[in-house]
């Protein structure tokens, strides 16, 4: 009986896990869902894409161009702000279109832990309610209703205090009694800059839901496999789920080339003045993304700690019978030939091999250098501010040949 419970478990499980998603859900999901901007797979993509950044970007446009500061009448007019425009017609679709990577590639990760096997029969349970978690955060319509006081408190106070350009611009204008709005300046900070932040602030919680989950799991004791030839017991598959989120590496890269672009323009300051600012970036993204794998480390380190001893064991026993039955026995000696006896040697020498170098991190370099270069890319032409191109791709090529 309990083998036919365990067995039903296991079957609504993998149907759970069919349905596993992180965006498929939560009150800007349903929204837009009855806008028929989106529906239960991620489809009509480009036309949510399209919605979402001209809501956020063609007002501006608009009420620039009716004010006479669309190429002039300002320090900074709308058409040469590259933050404002690359902020809502790059980095916001990238932020969209990421959703449909995550939602196809996220559900197949999840399957993952049942159809290998990885999680004990005594713990599907425990699995089954961190899946529900998962599921009650992201449908929650309080995260989001914080998200949102976070956006039109926090966020308006940080791009007022630190993003602000200190010069006359488009959306606000420097007077005696203070930062004075324009119309353009109104929207900008009451409808564009709160889309962008509720987003980005939405994408860092889902990625908390994720790395929570996975910090579930590996309170789990994982049923890890030390000879597998993926080095890592198993669990190979959540090595590469940093994939899903490098569109996430590469619109924060824009959106940071962008700012740093206005105040090399207006600002009069170099590339170079900001390497601790890129720098930063670059470690968040990497801690935002791989350091919830390492939440498995322990538990990779105790399985290779166990398999060298117990596999140790057995090759000792193995090649103390195998010596002893061809070399000390005194008795005449088969055909070593096809001989299984030499086989299994073989065989049991490459399962400890494995097991020997079995990693005991789920990061691998590749993928710190991935999300690097997908993080730093979009700054590439900003040092065209500081040599000719000839020169810029002289050093390129230097580098790769």
């Amino acid at each position: 009986m309990a083998k036919i419970s365990t067995a039903r478990l296991s079957e609504r499980l993998l149907t759970e896990q069919a349905n596993f998603s992180l965006v498929l859900g939560g009150p800007l999901f349903q929204l837009l869902r009855r806008a028929h901007l989106t529906d239960d797979a991620e489809g009509l993509l480009w036309r949510r894409i399209i919605t979402i950044s001209l809501l956020a970007w063609l007002p501006l446009c608009l009420f620039s161009l009716l004010a006479g500061q669309w190429v002039s009448g300002a320090a900074v007019p709308f058409l040469f702000d590259l933050e404002v425009h690359v902020r809502f017609l790059l980095a916001i679709p990238i932020m969209v279109a990421a959703e449909l990577l995550v939602h196809t590639r996220m559900r197949k990760v999840v399957q993952q832990f049942l159809q290998r096997r990885l999680i004990p029969d005594a713990a599907l349970i425990r699995f089954e309610n961190a899946l529900h978690s998962a599921f009650e955060l992201r449908n929650s319509v309080k995260a989001e209703l914080i998200l949102l006081v976070l956006v039109y408190t926090a966020g308006l106070l940080l791009w007022r205090y630190v993003m602000l350009l200190d010069s006359d611009t488009w959306y606000a204008t420097q007077t005696s009694e203070g930062l004075s709005l324009t119309l353009a300046g109104c929207w900008y900070a009451g409808i564009s800059l709160p889309i962008f932040q509720f987003l980005l602030l939405r994408w860092y919680y889902r990625i908390a839901i994720w790395s929570r989950f996975l910090w579930q799991v590996s309170r789990i004791e994982l049923q890890l496999l030390p000879t597998h030839a993926d080095r890592l017991g198993g669990l190979a598959f959540l090595s590469g789920t940093f994939y899903a989120f490098t569109p996430l590496a590469a619109a924060h890269g824009t959106m940071l080339a962008a700012m740093l672009a206005n105040r090399i323009f207006y600002q009069g300051a170099a590339i170079t003045d900001f390497k601790f600012e890129i720098g930063l970036m670059v470690v968040f993204i990497q801690l935002l993304l791989l350091a919830p794998l390492l939440f498995f480390s322990p538990q990779l380190a105790q399985a290779k700690r166990n398999a060298k001893r117990e596999y140790g064991l057995l090759v000792m026993q193995h090649n103390r019978e195998f010596d002893e039955k061809w070399f000390r026995s005194g008795k005449p000696k088969e055909s070593p030939l096809g001989n299984p006896d030499m086989s299994s040697l073989v065989d049991l020498g490459a399962s400890f091999d494995v097991v020997q170098s079995m990693n005991t991190v789920p990061v691998k370099k590749d993928a710190v250098i991935f999300l690097a270069v997908a993080t730093v890319a979009p700054l590439i032409p900003l040092a065209l501010t500081m040599m000719p191109l000839e020169e810029l791709l002289k050093k390129l090529l230097s580098l790769l040949f």
